[in-house]
């Protein structure tokens, strides 16, 4: 009998990591039984005087005991409302009716193989990751459509097939968090961070935009450790130590756009431009109706910062209806509603998700043992005297870390932040700065985990090129990204704050 070879230390680490994932139960359920806890926990915790004084009120702080009668029956006369009011569900869905019509109608996917089909050899690697970065706008366009493409023009251009789909995952899903322009993704995280810093301060606002300008500039920075780590450290390991397979079975064809989809891609993106350029007309003048009473057009009061979502939908909707029509993928505008409703079946599951997250935030917020853990917390913190930096690049580790486990972006911040939110509040971080520590750290770690969904995806991507691919030769690909990633970014977050540049709309560094 041969002996089985031995597992490398990678492969042994990510059994563990699997392991441990697959012990954790399904978020929805992870919310109900966290919920549960909160409400036990607030039971034992309820008769206990901390000698914390409330900040927001200088009362002293108790824990709210949720399992008296009293508290089950405001429970059950308030679930309705609690779900309906959840603030991530109406900018979330209303943004997705609009970004799904552009994806499902093809413009989206033209778009991006146009703008693949036009790069120049010597720029394909920095091209690709900035085309998987812009992806984002349409959550699973990057996946499906840009990781195995990066294979298909490296291996046309003569180049290693999985450089080329290495670097589109680490533009798509390592460099999550940038991007030119934005998407569902903000206001989703942004209502998270909102929800928590109330639990502190009930009147505060944030922006949808408010890390913008950040993740925007962070799209250069992700570009070019990208490009680094790809022509100079996965490339020529991958050009010395797998060869590809001679044979390549369902091989993807880098398809060429048709002159009846190039056009409606044109006349569908000058519709988006036509859009803009009236918002800009009809925002200028200093009495438009966009701006608030006083001129100003950035202030949480001015329509126009109110109707960031409604705007996401409109100006991805209407050139994705033009195009639908225009290429032959719509014929008439039932189709444009089926596509609407596919888009929205995608959500179904995070609905339900949800709907039990918005429970577990209620009870969090209700007991007030996170007030108490943010001020205790913000006690001890005060008390160590550590630099706000330390924290914040604690943050970013952090989050890192439980990223391993916890894939989705939006179940870990809805965990997390009403936590760190206020008790960084207490140090004087701004919820905005806290949010774009969250937002590296979420990042870093997605190209390196199984749990991943995508991640047996790219496998599978990879295996067309070279057959024994398997997980962890694409982690042992991703390692070097996702740890220069993780140094990089998270210096460029410092560097941007010392800086002082603004994180993005109405955007602070300080509380308050």
């Amino acid at each position: 009998m041969e002996n089985q070879p031995q597992k490398t230390v990678v492969e042994r680490f990510l059994d563990i990591i699997e392991r441990a994932g697959n012990k954790l139960p399904d978020p929805a359920i992870l919310f109900l039984v966290l919920m549960l806890i909160v409400w036990v926990l607030s039971a034992l915790l309820s008769p206990i005087d901390f000698g914390v004084n409330d900040p927001r009120t200088g009362e002293a702080l108790r824990v709210n005991n949720l399992l008296t009668g009293t508290a089950l029956a405001a429970f059950l006369s308030n679930m309705v409302s609690i779900f309906i009011q959840f603030p991530p569900m109406g900018v979330v869905l209303v943004a997705i009716l609009g970004v799904g019509i552009a994806e499902n109608s093809g413009y989206i996917n033209a778009g991006l193989k146009l703008l693949l089909n036009l790069t120049p050899k010597a720029l394909l690697t920095p091209i690709l990751i900035l085309v998987a970065i812009m992806s984002h706008t349409a959550a699973d366009a990057g996946y499906v459509l840009v990781i195995p493409l990066g294979g298909v023009i490296f291996y046309a251009a003569g180049r290693h097939p999985l450089a080329g789909i290495a670097a589109a995952f680490a533009g798509v899903s390592g460099g999550f968090s940038a991007n030119f322009i934005p998407s569902g993704i903000d206001p989703l995280i942004q209502s998270f961070t909102e929800a928590a810093a109330r639990m502190s301060d009930p009147d505060i606002s944030l922006n949808p935009l408010n890390n913008w300008f950040f993740t925007s500039a962070s799209s250069v920075v992700v570009v070019a450790v990208g490009w680094i780590i790809t022509d100079k450290v996965i490339e020529p390991r991958l050009k010395k130590y797998t060869p590809v397979d001679e044979v390549i079975d369902d091989m993807p064809a880098m398809d060429e756009l048709t002159k009846k989809d190039k056009k409606a891609f044109w006349v569908a993106s000058a519709s988006m431009l036509s859009l803009i350029a009236l918002l800009v007309i009809w925002a200028w003048p200093t009495d438009s109706a966009l701006r608030d009473s006083n001129g100003e057009i950035t202030s949480f009061a001015a329509p126009l910062m109110g109707s960031i979502v409604p705007l996401i939908f409109i100006i991805f909707w209407l050139p994705g209806v033009i195009y639908g029509f225009l290429s032959g993928a719509y014929s008439k505008f039932k189709d444009v509603i089926d596509g609407m409703s596919k888009s929205m079946g995608t959500m179904t599951y995070y609905i339900v998700m949800a709907f039990f997250c918005a429970f577990f935030i209620y009870a969090f917020d209700q007991s007030k043992i996170g007030t108490l853990i943010a001020v205790q917390g913000a006690k001890y913190l005060k008390a160590m005297a550590l630099p706000g930096e330390i924290t914040i690049v604690g943050i970013v580790f952090l989050t890192a870390f439980v990223n391993l486990l916890v894939g989705s972006a939006s179940v870990k911040w809805a965990l997390i932040s009403p936590i760190f939110v206020p008790m960084l509040m207490e140090l004087g971080i701004s919820p905005d700065l806290t949010q774009a520590a969250y937002r590296v750290g979420d990042s870093v770690s997605n190209i390196i985990t199984p749990l991943l969904p995508y991640f047996p995806l790219v496998v599978v991507f990879c295996q067309r090129y070279v057959k024994k691919t398997g997980i962890g030769t694409l982690v042992s690909l991703m390692i070097p990204y996702s740890i220069a990633l993780l140094i990089v970014w998270t210096l460029f977050l410092l560097l941007y704050w010392a800086i002082g540049y603004p994180l993005g709309l109405q955007a602070t560094y300080v509380y308050p």
